[in-house]
């Protein structure tokens, strides 16, 4: 028997999986932070609402804009975060957006007055919206989607958490601290983020044969589609009336800016949203599918702690404590899901079971009352939560898969621009739905007790203490039956999601960062790949010296099928050892004379077998070096 050669200069022990696994952990420590912190600040500010307003002279209107104000620049910017990702440094745009957040952070936590915080807020949602787009990116660009699944479901995991405990943290801050510091807080922690960033990620170069073109008109107009869009369904029905002529101007405005946006996409050479991306018949069902579950998501969570407190006179923070089933619901469901993904690389049926159980949860919870035991209602949320949590972030890996990387910025802030701009269209629809549901329980309430019905409270102003006996009764059923109607019209969206999800036609999870080139002449499937794995090859430098050609990843070094001569002869290395950073094997002279990563360009005849193995696991054929 011939015993194994020790490991040289030349070579090293293959690394195993758990140590990739803590590398790219290690990597994404700084990008998980620092979505975190924008995740919370979303939430975190809704139990501090009243006492801002007190202490700096708002009122309801100015309430409205603080809230609105930062979800219209997150929506907004998504997209534009996401094409620039795309054409410009990944790093130093998440860098940016950090900074951008911080800055609005303090602003807010200093601010004299409604106005300058409004204005930080706006300042903070643009740093959000880079955020957001561009850990989805990032992940996207350093790890295939076979392996992205259980990393996916972390940040699924955090968006849950997040978005979860913000209005405890929030409440515990301003009790112990002050408002302020609930805007102040998030900035040293964001640095600390900023510094694990720069130390830890480190991306690929890409290559362009020329300068990149941004679309600014297309930005703008995308901006102003939004814009008009959300401000209709924010202020309709408070500011003005839903048929008023306020309404029609801004349904016009959005209507004409968004067909205008259609047409200059159609002709940009670098399109903020391309079209070619969010036709794709699987891109095209995750948006419908993520516009649905976003409503059901933000329609449970924003109302369902009204229905604790009002509904079931729970106190503030009983009733975030109430919720926390769905906290570990939704934990639960992006984890194993994201876990089951990336064992199996199959996602459909996963992805079916997910909106069943958010079907079932939401269904079940249309039968809320205000009676309803709180256990029995955290059963309900918690199978929202798990629902929610399989859905989220997966619906995205299902886009990711059919993108290369010169899309994966554009296509993922895509499905998040949706899901967002759905969840903000719901809540209106669902708070409009409740006032009316509302106003008609207490004026029937009214008329069976011979009261006048303007003495009867409202769903927009409500005030418990002091009310008669009978009316605080008639005001919780209320709340109880009107809950149960979002309930039921949300488990309707989730019946699209469904719908959605089962009409998409999977493809096996690649198991390379890229897309396979297939010539329409030949047949020939073109790839470009590097011998080491994904965690490795996020940290070295992966533009060829002299070709300019990016490597496609292919973490499992089985997807083309090698040659055993010249290769080896040129590179001699023990059979399933890989090269690590720095490796004499892993590197080659460049052109300046220092180290450059030795690439190797893949070309393959399909075979009958390669459809099952998905794109980019191609066997046989020659190879030449790039």
């Amino acid at each position: 028997m011939t015993p194994a050669r020790q490991p040289t200069s030349r070579t090293r022990p293959a690394r195993t999986s758990e140590q990739e696994h803590r590398d790219v952990l290690r990597a994404l420590t700084g990008i998980l932070a620092a979505f975190f912190m924008a995740m919370v600040t979303l939430t975190i500010i809704g139990t501090a609402l009243p006492v801002i307003m007190a202490d700096l002279g708002g009122d309801q209107t100015a309430l409205s804009w603080t809230v609105t104000g930062t979800l219209l620049a997150n929506a907004v910017t998504t997209p534009m975060w996401g094409k620039l990702a795309d054409l410009f440094d990944k790093k130093k745009l998440l860098l940016m957006a950090i900074a951008i957040f911080v800055i609005g952070s303090g602003a807010a936590g200093i601010a004299g007055s409604i106005g300058m915080l409004v204005v930080a807020r706006v300042i903070q949602g643009v740093g959000m919206g880079g955020l957001m787009a561009l850990a989805q990116t990032i992940l996207g660009t350093i790890i295939p989607p076979r392996e992205r699944g259980r990393y996916a479901g972390y940040m699924g995991a955090v968006m849950a958490v997040a978005t979860s405990v913000g209005p405890l943290l929030g409440g515990l801050i301003v009790d112990a601290f002050g408002w302020r510091w609930c805007f102040l807080i998030p900035v040293p922690l964001s640095l600390v983020a900023a510094v694990i960033i720069v130390r830890t990620l480190h991306l690929p170069e890409v290559s362009r044969d020329r300068s990149p073109r941004v679309d600014f008109l297309g930005m703008g107009l995308l901006a102003l589609a939004t814009s008009a869009l959300l401000l209709w369904v924010s202020f309709a029905g408070k500011l003005f009336a839903w048929g008023s002529w306020e309404s029609v101007l801004l349904i016009v405005l959005a209507l004409v800016t968004a067909v205008a946006f259609v047409a200059v996409e159609r002709r940009a050479s670098e399109p903020t949203m391309p079209l070619h991306v969010i036709t794709e018949r699987t891109t095209v069902l995750a948006i419908i599918a993520a516009i649905a579950t976003g409503a059901a998501m933000f329609a449970s969570t924003t109302y369902l702690g009204q229905y604790f407190q009002l509904g079931q006179g729970y106190t503030p923070t009983e009733s975030g404590l109430l919720m926390l089933p769905q906290v570990v619901g939704s934990f639960l469901g992006s984890t194993i899901a994201g876990q089951l993904i990336s064992r199996f690389g199959r996602w459909k049926r996963i992805l079916v079971v997910g909106a069943v159980v958010l079907a079932v949860g939401l269904f079940l919870g249309a039968g809320l009352t205000h009676t309803t035991p709180a256990w029995l209602v955290g059963i309900f949320i918690c199978l929202v939560g798990l629902g929610v949590g399989t859905l989220n972030q997966n619906l995205v890996l299902a886009v990711q898969n059919t993108v290369g990387l010169k899309d994966m910025g554009a296509a993922s802030s895509a499905v998040a621009f949706f899901r967002t701009v759905g969840g903000a269209v719901a809540v209106s629809m669902f708070g409009a739905l409740l006032t009316r549901h509302m106003a008609t329980q207490m004026s029937r309430f009214a008329a069976e007790h011979g009261m006048d019905s303007s003495a009867t409270p409202d769903a927009a102003s409500i005030d418990l203490a002091g009310l008669p006996p009978e009316v605080l009764g008639a005001v919780r059923e209320a709340y109880g039956t009107g809950t149960g109607l979002l309930f039921l019209v949300a488990g309707i969206a989730s019946l699209v999601t469904l719908l959605c999800v089962l009409l998409m036609k999977e493809t096996p999870l690649r198991t390379t960062v890229d897309v396979a080139e297939v010539d329409p002449e030949t047949g020939q499937i073109t790839l470009v790949t590097r011998e080491v794995n994904p965690v490795e090859a996020a940290g070295l430098r992966m533009q060829h010296a002299e070709t300019g050609q990016i490597p496609v990843v292919d973490p499992t070094a089985t997807g083309l099928r090698r040659g055993a001569g010249e290769e080896a002869a040129a590179h001699p290395r023990d059979e399933g050892a890989t090269p690590h950073v720095g490796d004499p094997a892993s590197s080659s002279p460049g052109a300046d004379g220092g180290r450059t990563d030795r690439a190797v360009h893949e070309t393959a005849q399909p075979r009958e077998d390669d459809a099952a193995r998905g794109p980019g696991r191609a066997s046989g054929g020659p190879r030449h070096r790039a």
